[in-house]
């Protein structure tokens, strides 16, 4: 277990990563539940528009409506110079993809990931959808992750470790013969988009940051059909496997509660990831 680390009232700290834990207060999850149910709820929207044809840039104009309509910020506009309202990545595009107008094809399958920030909270997640007629080891992969971040769930209680929720992700992940993506985590959130800690998707159960009432984190396996390898492109943003393997995300933000964890971004539409959109 890391005893290196601090912990701190979140309430005092200052509004930037300082390396520090935060541990948040009732009124910190009030807020997390609003952004984070109306990141989830654009996610729902989106299944109806998601289909053979649809671009990515349709779906980036529409997560950009979505905010608009309920009066928030997608908080990757402009984040680092990023310039769209979500991230879309596609078929063997591991994270990060960027939203641009070629049509979407019978089989594919993509990532959308959406941050809202409401009242100053942020709600990340993401989630994946089937377009059309899906492979079955397309629709294989999904289910795998899915569970994978299901599992990663289970693992956060108060006297856990971040390292029990990431050796509980790589030992499902493994077991069903595909590969955990090491070059990206899950990171505290709140009121910073991105802040401490890390949430790794593989480790050994003990090790790692102790979990604690108040922590608000978010869990996010990426998971290859291939080899855990990635590269970024060129553009500085887009991740993509090395061996060209399908790869699949599921993200929520989460908050450790005194027995257990509240999941901020649940959906009653998120069970297993169907095609929607079918050609037909």
């Amino acid at each position: 277990m890391d005893t290196m680390v601090e912990f701190i009232d979140a309430a005092s700290a200052p509004q930037r990563n300082t390396g520090q834990v935060r541990l948040h207060d009732a009124a910190a999850f009030e807020g997390m539940r609003y952004a984070g149910g109306l990141a989830s709820a654009c996610l729902d929207a989106l299944s109806d528009l998601i289909k053979p044809g649809t671009t990515s840039q349709d779906i980036d104009d529409f997560v950009m409506d979505f905010a608009e309509r309920h009066d928030v910020l997608p908080a990757t506009l402009f984040y680092r110079g990023y310039r769209k309202a979500c991230c879309t990545s596609i078929n063997h595009v591991v994270c990060h993809g960027i939203p641009a107008k070629k049509p979407l094809k019978d089989g594919d399958v993509l990532n959308v990931d959406v941050t809202f920030i409401a009242d100053g909270w942020h709600g990340d997640t993401s989630r994946m959808y089937g377009v059309g007629n899906v492979r079955r080891a397309a629709q294989r992969l999904m289910n795998v992750t899915l569970r994978a971040l299901e599992i990663g769930v289970e693992a956060v209680k108060p006297g856990n470790t971040t390292g029990d929720i990431g050796a509980a992700i790589q030992t499902y992940v493994e077991g069903e013969r595909c590969s955990v993506v090491r070059e990206f985590c899950g990171h505290g959130v709140g009121r910073l988009f991105h802040d401490m800690p890390n949430i790794l998707h593989y480790g050994r159960p003990g090790e790692g940051v102790l979990l604690k009432p108040g922590m608000i984190f978010t869990i996010e396996p990426m998971v290859n059909l291939g080899r855990p390898h990635v590269k970024v492109l060129s553009d500085g943003w887009t991740a993509v496997t090395r061996d060209r393997s399908l790869s699949a995300q599921y993200e929520h933000s989460v908050g450790v509660t005194v027995d257990g964890v509240e999941v901020f971004t649940a959906s009653p539409l998120l069970d297993r990831p169907k095609a929607v959109g079918s050609a037909s």
